[in-house]
């Protein structure tokens, strides 16, 4: 290989389950590849894992292509610049996972500024490097077993598939490359999630509420600039989720409404649900999770919970209003961090200045 000219490797990773099984892989456009396996593994350990294989097997300048926002965004976002700062701590002050895998990569990328680069590239749209390592990576979370070459293989079993329903034996990238609710529109999809009006200031408006929405659309608008396709999904409840559809519609993204199930409002006092309606209308789009409102209690609880699973099937970020002490708004942050990656959850407090 040539040290001098740039070479571009693509790169994937897959679980078998999240966690289960996995496989990495890369892959040179018409040179040289590898895979490898890990009994208990994630998906996100294992997109890093192909990345750092790639940036240690290659020479010369390199630039990495990979589907994974997770890795990717780390270097084009400079995310590891505060885990170093903080001392491997995210923004929420908690440890960075996947560490070990991590910093071998940032101290490999680091140590020659100008040899490596990442670039992004949309899983499943037919780019055939991208598919390559798709299957070169599934091939060995199902086999147990990695292979390498000079050339890439042309035997090769299947790729992640999107749309194979719940039979689907395997998610990648927590279920976002693959499984796309058609009624989705395209663009970025961001989530929002958290306190309800107790913990905002009560529900009349009022100054927490009003600084809450205020950041919130600041946020939005500042991700607007990067990803102009943005789009926010929120279950419009009451609290975090109204307001961030009202920050939305203030830093001009749309929003798509995702209700667990038909009329959730139907309980609420009236000028709530006078609020809710005026922000149905206002959505680019609704999706309906179920077609008939749960019968008990018990029931509505579960919907809610099928609910935020999707959102972290379908997102690539999420804003999430918490105040750090809430115990069931942090197991949702940490649900969603576990989904997303850490740096993709942005986590604003309720209390602002």
């Amino acid at each position: 290989m040539d040290a001098t000219r740039t070479t571009e490797v693509y790169t994937d990773g897959a679980c078998l389950g999240n966690p289960g099984p996995g496989g990495w892989a890369w892959a040179v456009p018409g040179g040289g590849f590898a895979s490898g396996a890990e009994a208990h593994t994630t998906n996100q350990r294992m997109e890093i894992q192909a990345a750092l294989d790639a940036v240690r097997s290659l020479d010369g300048p390199l630039v990495v292509v990979s589907d994974s926002t997770y890795v990717v965004n780390c270097f084009r976002d400079r995310w590891w610049e505060g885990w170093l700062a903080r001392g491997w701590t995210n923004k929420a002050k908690k440890p960075v996972a996947n560490r070990d895998l991590w910093e071998p990569l940032i101290e490999a990328v680091r140590a020659d500024p100008n040899r490596v680069s990442f670039r992004w590239v949309k899983g499943h749209s037919d780019d055939p490097m991208n598919d390559l390592v798709d299957r070169l990576a599934v091939e060995a979370a199902r086999t147990q077993a990695g292979r390498s070459g000079d050339e890439p293989p042309t035997a090769l079993g299947p790729a992640d598939t999107p749309g194979l329903g719940p039979e689907r034996p395997f998610e990648r990238d927590g279920g976002r490359s693959g499984d796309v609710d058609p009624r989705l529109p395209p663009g970025r999809l961001v989530a929002a999630m958290g306190h309800k009006p107790p913990e905002l200031g009560g529900y009349e408006p009022n100054p927490t509420a009003d600084a809450v929405r205020a950041k919130l659309a600041e946020v939005l608008a500042a991700k607007r600039q990067i990803d102009p396709d943005l789009v926010l999904l929120t279950g419009l409840g009451l609290g975090t989720e109204q307001l961030a559809a009202e920050a939305a519609a203030e830093a001009g993204v749309p929003y798509v409404a995702v209700l667990p199930y038909p009329d959730p409002d139907s309980q609420w006092p009236s000028s709530s649900r006078k609020a809710f309606r005026s922000l149905l209308d206002g959505a680019q789009s609704a999706v309906v999770l179920q077609n008939k409102p749960p019968a008990t209690k018990q029931l509505a609880g579960a919907a809610l919970r099928r609910r935020d699973a999707w959102l972290a099937r379908h997102s690539k970020e999420a804003l999430a209003v918490w105040d750090g002490q809430d115990p069931s708004i942090g197991r949702a942050v940490r649900a969603m961090q576990d989904a997303l990656g850490e740096d993709d959850v942005w986590i604003v407090p309720p209390l602002l200045s």
